[in-house]
């Protein structure tokens, strides 16, 4: 009976075995993209994995290296045809979990301006999430079933890594290149944390393409300016590629949307989930307490090397890999610069790039056609053409985001600088011309940071903001590029907020408004910080400045009917610091204008015969 069992079972193996091992086409290319392979689908023949990956660095002094702890999910066909297969590969700090939605330890933005802010809460201990050997299961259906293997890994302090969260900064970079030699048959693999047996990537064909969304769309730009070979491409979504531009604005504090009170060290907290007890006390106290709150500066909001050394437009010329960048031109957490100025350097340094932007808010990957085509050309060299695509892929308003329209570069090429001059009108709406203010013309308003910025554009009469609008537009309007706003102003204290928005009128307030209907863009900026970025001058009381600086870059459609409006108030509510309402700004009208960069140019605004 027991053999009769066993002769069952063992034909039961084989069998099994012989069809996990049947001989399978890999990869499966049509119309230049890899197709999904039957064989490939069911998870059950899929193998996992878990290792640690040695880093060049110890962040957590314990005297010996880092490692990092990686999931590999692969087909089983890469060990019974012993395929070698290229890689997607997704790090974050935020697959061990965060510490959620607890807004108890944030900065408290009720603060004046210039003074030392008051003492924060502690940050909730993190409960690690997960379970070995899976740190996570992103992007595997949609790549492991078109012949390739996924990896993930926990960024540096998070999860099973070793190390210390140093948000930004070499290690940052140097922990998935560690991961990419590895995979390339250069790094040093091992079974355990601590010791353990090497462990080699024999699956892996050597080339490695990267893709992620916000911090985990920041990590590939980091792997990348490391130069590091066979990281072949790589496609951010929403990526921060500067905490300085995430956490201020032309000098100014500035919160990122949705977030008030958030600044670097907050976010060391809310993602540090990796280490022992006595592991993470080092980290707590050498990285973020004697580095991050030390330098992170939230008096001044000024640039130092803290923040530079965390800007990796700085570092852009070590990419060699191809980049799909990818954003929204309405993401008010990482607001879109971030994409655009990266964009814009890696076409500088002769990299292959393209830009896909989108109407929506925060992340919104490409669609997987069009990172199909990328994965495959540059991961399994296929020659499909992508490299000879549009430069450039925009969401039309109303569009489905499957379906972007092609442009051959960003910003449009027909689009031109018009100036607008703002007339006065306070406390109702001025009015926005294309010719020069003849005559000396200023205007005040009072800052009050209890009145959001959406009531202040709506509202008919205010000392709170000041707002010039254009006529009706007898024709939609293309705004394409970064509008840019120039003005002269005066202040009755050493310090204020300066806010600028740009906006759609009538404010459309129905239930089904639509993120582009009013707000176009907006920008902000520290008046003390006229000279530069690094260096605050206290202001001279009634002693006017020049103070210009970008808004947020754009690609819109302003419909037919509406009128655009500059609108200009302090402290921005949910954004800026909260200083005791009651500063008084002027602005000279005379000298103050804005740019658009409109399709078109000023035709576009020329009435109607």
């Amino acid at each position: 009976m027991n053999r009769l069992f066993l002769s069952a079972l063992a034909l039961l193996l084989f069998m099994t075995s012989s069809t996990r091992g049947a001989d399978v086409q890999i990869p499966v290319i049509k119309d230049g993209e890899t197709q999904i392979i039957k064989e490939l689908e069911d998870s059950d023949y899929w193998i996992r994995h878990d290792l640690w990956v040695e880093t060049e660095f110890d962040l957590d002094g314990d005297g010996k290296l880092d490692r990092m702890h990686v999931s590999v999910t692969r087909p089983t066909q890469t060990d019974t045809q012993s395929l070698k297969l290229p890689v997607i590969y997704n790090s974050s700090p935020y697959f061990a979990g965060t510490t959620g939605d607890d807004d108890s330890y944030l900065w408290d933005a009720r603060q004046e301006l210039g003074d030392e802010p008051p003492q924060r809460s502690d940050a909730p201990e993190i409960e690690r999430e997960g379970t070995r050997p899976i740190i996570s299961k992103r992007h595997i259906k949609d790549w492991l079933p078109r012949g390739f293997v996924v990896v993930h890994s926990s960024a540096p302090g998070t999860g099973l890594s070793q190390g210390c969260p140093t948000i930004g900064d070499d290690p940052e970079a140097l922990a998935p290149k560690a991961v990419i030699d590895w995979l390339c048959g250069r790094g040093k693999g091992f079974t355990e944390p601590f010791g353990g047996e090497p462990v080699e990537a024999y699956w892996s064909s050597g080339k490695v393409g990267m893709t992620g969304t916000s911090y985990n769309g920041t990590i590939p730009l980091a792997a990348a300016t490391t130069g590091v070979e066979g990281l072949e491409v790589i496609i951010p979504v929403a990526p921060n590629t500067s905490y300085y531009h995430y956490y201020r604005s032309n000098g100014l504090v500035r919160h990122p949307g949705g977030y008030l009170g958030e600044d670097i060290d907050i976010l060391y907290d809310f993602v540090h989930s990796g280490g022992n007890e006595e592991t993470k006390a080092y980290c707590d106290c050498h990285i973020r307490d004697e580095l991050m709150k030390a330098k992170q500066d939230r008096v001044t909001g000024d640039y130092n090397d803290f923040w530079y050394s965390r800007d990796y437009v700085h570092r852009i010329q070590g990419v060699k890999a191809a980049v799909l960048m990818a954003h929204a031109f309405n993401d008010w957490n990482v607001v879109p610069e971030h994409s655009i100025r990266i964009y814009q350097a890696l076409k500088k340094n002769g990299v292959q790039t393209q830009l896909f932007m989108h109407q929506g808010g925060h992340g919104g990957p490409p669609p997987i056609s069009m990172m199909n085509r990328w994965f495959t050309h540059y991961l399994y060299g296929e020659d499909n053409g992508v490299e000879n695509d549009s430069k450039s892929w925009i969401v039309r308003e109303g569009d489905e985001q499957t379906n972007p329209t092609e442009y051959p570069e960003y910003p449009h090429p027909w689009a031109k600088d018009v100036l607008f001059y703002p007339v006065a009108g306070a406390p109702q709406r001025g009015s926005l011309q294309l010719t020069p203010v003849e005559e000396p013309s200023t205007e005040t308003l009072f800052d009050n940071f209890s009145f959001s910025g959406d009531a202040l554009a709506q509202a008919e009469f205010t000392e709170h903001r000041l707002i010039y609008t254009t006529p009706e537009l007898s024709e939609p309007v293309h705004l394409s590029g970064t509008p840019r706003i120039k003005l002269r102003m005066a202040c009755d204290r050493p310090a204020a907020n300066l806010s600028v928005w740009l906006v759609s009128l009538p404010w459309n307030d129905g239930k089904h408004s639509k993120i582009t209907d009013n707000i176009i863009t907006r920008g902000w900026a520290d008046p003390q910080n006229t000279k530069s970025i690094r260096e605050s001058e206290p202001l001279v009381p009634g002693q006017f400045y020049d103070v210009e600086f970008d808004l947020q870059p754009d690609d819109q459609m302003i419909a037919k009917g509406q009128q655009i409006g500059l609108m200009i108030f302090s402290s921005d509510r949910d954004f800026t610091l909260h200083p005791t309402p009651g500063t008084e700004l002027t602005i000279d009208l005379q000298h103050t204008h804005l740019s658009l960069p409109v399709v078109g140019g000023t035709m576009q605004f020329k009435p109607e015969n």
